[in-house]
């Protein structure tokens, strides 16, 4: 056994397939989300563990960990994976929902389970941040603003855990159809860049064995990043006069 594994959103989607690949390379799972009865299925299909939790809450967070870490004290990895999405703009959305948990999630969870990692050590910290986190469009506004701030505390924290012996993983994942986030809505052309959740699952693992640190999968989709941080005045006129109503992300 190569120890404890802890992935959060595992009900579905990027999470369970996350959870499949880490139990079968030698990985004890235990599996975070909301719903019940696909956590417990889940479980007993991989042979491991289940906590129902809200990662929103932070006390609920706090709650969870310390049940877990009485039973496993030293955790290997950590899979922040726990999301949902927000296609709206700022005009007329709730940024609140995405914020909460694709950006504060990941926050209480690595401080609550910060004390198994460090007992674990060399550990990992996986957060499944997304293509959003660097460009950002009009209609999935709030949405890539939670994935900005999930990159900036991926980020500050890759340097400081370190030195404790953690090492972070950021992964920025461009369109993947799952449950929680289908793509159907993308034209004809653009459904050939849509990937599967095995194929951020096996990326997943590839990063944590390769210790790769920050990467993009698939790799082209940096483009998009790279083409905002350098012309930022230029894209948004593209943008203004394309009207676009998409989003980018997973």
């Amino acid at each position: 056994m190569r120890g404890t594994a802890v992935v959060t959103g595992a009900s579905s989607g990027i999470g369970a397939e996350i959870a499949r690949l880490l139990s079968r390379n030698g990985y004890s799972c235990v599996l975070l989300a909301r719903r019940e009865e696909r956590l417990r299925s889940l479980a007993k299909e991989i042979d491991g563990e289940y906590e129902v939790c809200d990662v929103t809450d932070r006390a609920a967070v706090e709650a969870t960990a310390a049940r877990i870490l009485e039973r496993h004290p030293a955790l290997k990895v950590l899979v922040n994976n726990a999301g949902v999405p927000a296609r709206a703009s700022f005009l007329d959305g709730d940024p609140l929902p995405a914020l909460e948990t694709n950006y504060l999630g990941g926050v209480w969870c690595l401080r609550a389970f910060l004390p198994g990692l460090e007992a674990a050590a060399p550990s990992h910290v996986v957060n499944i941040v997304s293509v959003a986190g660097t460009a950002t469009i009009p209609a999935s506004g709030p949405y890539s603003a939670s994935k900005y701030a999930q990159l900036a505390f991926s980020r500050a924290t890759t340097p400081q855990l370190r030195g404790r012996g953690i090492h972070v993983h950021t992964v920025k994942p461009g369109f993947v159809e799952t449950e929680g986030f289908p793509q159907r809505w993308l034209p004809g052309p653009a459904q050939r860049l849509v990937i599967g959740p095995e194929q951020v699952a096996a990326h997943v693992l590839e990063s944590i064995e390769r210790g790769r640190g920050e990467t993009t999968v698939p790799r082209y989709y940096a483009i998009a990043g790279l083409a905002q941080a350098l012309a930022p005045n230029l894209f948004a006129r593209l943008l203004s006069r394309s009207g676009r109503r998409s989003t980018i992300g997973r």
